[in-house]
């Protein structure tokens, strides 16, 4: 499924077949244009400019907590890329011209797949349990671990860069 990259180093143990110390609960699913993982965006940039919204279908028993989104203008979302490997620790990204550590990635193959998205939340139903997103990088039936009202007042951080850019003059 996945093919080891020059430079790439995996863990002794595949941490997706240890014993598990957090009792996590899938809270919905994400709905997307994508199937495959050829098809699908590798970023949120990718997926806007693609033009394709998606939503996300929240369990009728966790609907309530959607009471006080309404007017909120994007969400974070957390979901669980549960088709990643997760025993790469380090990794060469097709684009990049050197390996890294998974912590200096973003990309889904780590030790735990949680996903981090930032999205336009378009419209929500809250009786239905249905947000309605402007895109996502995520194939769909993805699930969901929770929403957040993002906020740009505490989570933006203009000046923020990548590591790669962190020693350039």
């Amino acid at each position: 499924m996945f093919e080891a990259r020059e430079g790439e180093i995996a863990l002794a143990e595949d941490p997706g077949a240890m014993a598990g110390d957090a009792r996590l609960v899938f809270i919905g699913r994400i709905r997307s244009p994508w199937n495959t993982r050829a098809d699908c965006p590798k970023n949120m940039a990718a997926a806007r400019t693609a033009g394709l919204p998606a939503s996300v279908e929240i369990e009728p028993r966790y609907r309530r907590g959607l009471g006080g989104l309404a007017g909120t203008s994007h969400v974070v979302l957390l979901s669980w890329l549960g088709s990643a490997p997760r025993n790469l620790i380090v990794q060469k990204p097709r684009h990049a011209s050197e390996a890294k550590g998974v912590f200096a990635l973003r990309s889904p193959a780590r030790p735990n797949p949680v996903g981090l998205h930032v999205a336009r939340l378009i419209a929500l139903d809250e009786a239905a349990g249905l947000l309605t997103l402007d895109a996502i990088d995520v194939l769909d039936g993805t699930p969901l671990l929770d929403i957040k009202p993002y906020f740009a007042s505490i989570d933006s951080f203009p000046d923020a860069m990548p590591p790669r850019h962190r020693d350039a003059p």
